[in-house]
């Protein structure tokens, strides 16, 4: 079975690139709001703490903006997010499951 490789991102050890079309990047350490992140041959602004397992934008989004993470859409971003922001459920959601929200089950299909 064939895998694409995690690639990491050797500027900043808390960063993981899954994938090389992935426009998110994985903290495997936690970041506070504020630190300045390297990824993509430049630096990220922090712009809210963000944690363990969670996304950060690796360049800006735009509403509607397909989520990429292990090189396919994972989801849609529901506003826009500035490279750096935290990309979770508040700021994007699910294409396949109608109620993956922050909304949860008040969100009609």
């Amino acid at each position: 079975m064939d895998t694409v490789p995690a690639v990491s991102l050797q500027a900043d050890a808390r960063l993981l690139l899954l994938h090389p079309d992935d426009n998110v990047l994985i903290c495997v350490r936690a970041i506070q709001a504020g630190d300045i992140v390297a990824a993509s041959g430049g630096s990220i602004p922090a712009r809210e703490g963000i944690a363990i397992g969670h996304k950060i934008a690796r360049h800006a989004l735009a509403a509607g903006d397909k989520v990429i993470k292990y090189g396919a859409p994972i989801g849609s971003m529901t506003i826009e997010a500035a490279a750096g922001d935290w990309v979770h459920m508040h700021n994007m959601k699910s294409d396949y499951i109608s109620t993956h929200s922050r909304a949860g089950r008040d969100m009609q299909p």
